[in-house]
């Protein structure tokens, strides 16, 4: 079968240039990729972990003869690298980027590009605290959003193409404006991320903090994983959304003064009432989904804690002929066990697999 990329160029090879390098040479996506860099050692270990066919020092070996140019760098210089292949491309050029924040791009790329050559905004919504090609993963981006901020002057050949990329990597297509597309992820993700580091900080200055931090649970550090991110790349991003960062940091700040004022009134009718809105609004989640994905079946197992217990159950249900198609550990409580939800795509699926744990033994219900 031919591959549905003669030859794609990944400027950027880290985390995520690195994940869609490997998911296009894994899965014979692409004749050859070409990876670019700052760092010669680096993209040294993209050719060995797979991310790459080969790694050039000159951009204009990258680009020239690609079908598809992917910058993969920091949104901090997505512009600058845009500018530095520019006298490369060609008329049938398509170019598009990984980048956080995506409306002063877009502008900026339909501004700079030559007569002919396209760029596609993208953001993989998918990603891993730890940076580097090192952490690169072919099966990132399955299952997951991929955003594309496609413009009304978009040719649709472009649009074809980058799309082929997004569904070949195992990723489901989103579309969205750019300007909709910032004001979403500042909400649902550059927001977290700065509340995740606030209350961090908040509890790390308080006096006696190192008696108090080890004390942390779930609940804490749950809420605060994102926290664990790389500074610099989340300083360039929040930079790079400023407008809808600020607007969503006004709109938490004026939640917050709800709760202070009504803690301070006493008033627990008022808290109640918001407590159980956000409950019920984060309930909804999973079937809010819907209108992208299609939704899961899922079920909650409760499992013994040692080693092979997951595998225990998941070779049950591969010997029933019973795909997962997702899995989350949810609780564990060292020394006795803990729950795992289970997802299938179709209802049969999740009749079977109740059917064959519970005859197996298993503590299993239907969420």
């Amino acid at each position: 079968m031919n591959p549905d990329f003669n030859r794609v160029a990944i400027i950027g090879v880290g985390l995520i240039g690195g994940s869609l390098g490997m998911a296009l040479c894994a899965r014979g996506l692409a004749g050859e990729v070409v990876g670019a860099g700052s760092s010669n050692e680096s993209l040294r270990l993209a050719v060995e972990l797979g991310a790459i066919h080969r790694f050039t020092d000159s951009i204009a070996d990258s680009v020239n003869g690609a079908d598809l140019i992917i910058i993969g760098t920091p949104v901090s210089v997505t512009i600058k690298v845009l500018k530095e292949i520019i006298p490369y491309l060609s008329p049938s050029s398509v170019v598009t980027d990984v980048g956080s924040a995506k409306a002063a791009i877009v502008r900026d790329a339909a501004r700079l590009l030559p007569p002919g050559a396209s760029f596609i905004g993208g953001h993989p919504m998918a990603g891993a605290e730890r940076p580097g090609v090192r952490e690169a993963d072919p099966y990132l981006f399955e299952n997951a959003f991929y955003i594309l901020t496609p413009t009304p002057e978009t040719p649709p050949a472009a649009e074809i193409k980058v799309g082929k990329l997004v569904a070949g990597v195992g990723a489901k297509v989103i579309k969205m404006e750019p300007e909709q597309h910032d004001q979403a992820v500042a909400a649902v993700s550059h927001l977290p991320y700065l509340i995740a580091s606030s209350l961090v900080n908040t509890v790390a200055q308080m006096p006696g903090s190192d008696s108090i931090l080890p004390l942390a649970a779930g609940g804490f550090r749950d809420t605060t994983r994102v926290a664990s991110s790389k500074p610099e790349m989340w300083r360039d991003i929040l930079l790079a959304n400023r407008e809808q960062v600020l607007d969503m940091i006004r709109r938490f700040r004026e939640e917050l003064v709800t709760y202070e004022n009504a803690v301070a009134a006493g008033a627990g009718t008022n808290i109640q009432k918001k407590l159980e809105s956000a409950r019920d609004v984060r309930s909804g989640l999973p079937a809010k989904t819907s209108r992208y994905l299609s939704s899961l079946f899922e079920i909650i197992i409760t499992v013994p804690d040692r080693p092979g217990a997951i595998a225990a159950f998941a070779a049950h249900l591969a010997n029933a002929g019973i795909n997962i198609s997702d899995i989350e550990i949810m609780r564990v409580r060292e020394g006795e066990g803990g729950t795992i939800r289970v997802g299938f795509a179709a209802q049969e699926d999740l009749a079977n697999a109740f059917s064959v744990l519970k005859e197996k033994g298993y503590t299993v219900r239907k969420k």
